[in-house]
């Protein structure tokens, strides 16, 4: 039998302690379970940048992979802590709309507030929930109890708004939705969008108000330093620079205009 997969997303950043105590945790409950990092590097409190890139790995995990995901500006609140059933994933997390972009692709099954003391820490903290009642929720479905024992079942869990592409007769107007670590200025506007738009003819595409010459297939396609476009490995559309940091030349960020236009 294959050894459970726990998989962590957070913005706790790996100079402390954090990180390491939610894994602990987890061993603790149960000490077959396979760990793996995702990161920690999601900007502090950023609940949608945790859910981007959450729906850009996931799918890419074995069957039956539980993630814990925390990103939680409001620990210590009224908000609850939930645990979801997509099907072939489960994930536990704060109930902040930080899998808003999961159930988009994947709606959930089941959705189940954690309330079973019984798979919490005895204590629990009111600044570190994610060691004390999430880590432990994570750890007890990888030792294989039902989603439905860790509390009553809701139906009202909380989404966040995830940004979406305008499309109007001549014009897309995306964003970037995201930026690695290399710059590259990740869009929100998918292949199957751009095809349908343009129907093959030619088009104009600019960001932040740059023109961009050309889409290419591959970084390595434009001379070093060239400003491009290309389709990346999340099948979005991307503006890069090769061998370059695209974001800080060009100076835009996350929520930035992206445009394409039919010429």
């Amino acid at each position: 039998m294959a050894r459970p997969v726990v998989a962590f997303l957070t913005d706790f950043g790996t100079r402390d302690h954090y990180a390491g105590a939610l894994k602990g945790v987890v061993l603790s409950v149960c000490a077959e379970a396979t760990l793996v990092d995702i990161g920690h590097d999601v900007p502090a409190h950023d609940v949608l940048a945790g859910a981007l890139e959450l729906a850009a790995c996931y799918r890419y995990f074995p069957a039956g992979t539980i993630f814990l995901v925390v990103v939680d500006p409001g620990v210590g609140s009224s908000r609850r802590g939930i645990a979801a059933d997509c099907g072939d994933y489960r994930f536990v997390a704060p109930d902040n709309g930080v899998l808003s972009a999961v159930f988009r692709e994947s709606p959930p099954r089941k959705v189940v507030e954690l309330t079973e003391r019984k798979y919490a820490r005895p204590t629990v903290s009111r600044t570190f929930e994610g060691r004390d009642r999430f880590a432990p929720a994570a750890g007890w479905l990888a030792k294989g109890i039902a989603l439905v024992s860790l509390g009553r079942s809701i139906t009202n869990f909380q989404t966040i708004e995830l940004p979406r592409p305008v499309v109007t007769a001549r014009e897309i107007t995306g964003e970037v939705a995201r930026v690695d670590r290399f710059g590259n200025l990740i869009t929100n506007i998918d292949r199957r969008t751009l095809e349908l738009f343009s129907g093959g003819g030619a088009i104009a595409l600019s960001a932040g108000g740059h023109d961009i010459a050309r889409i290419v297939a591959t970084y390595a396609e434009a001379p070093d330093g060239e400003l491009c476009a290309l389709f990346g490995s999340t099948d979005h559309l991307e503006i890069a620079i090769n061998a370059g940091d695209a974001a800080r030349i060009l100076g835009l960020v996350r929520g930035d205009k992206v445009q394409v236009r039919l010429v």
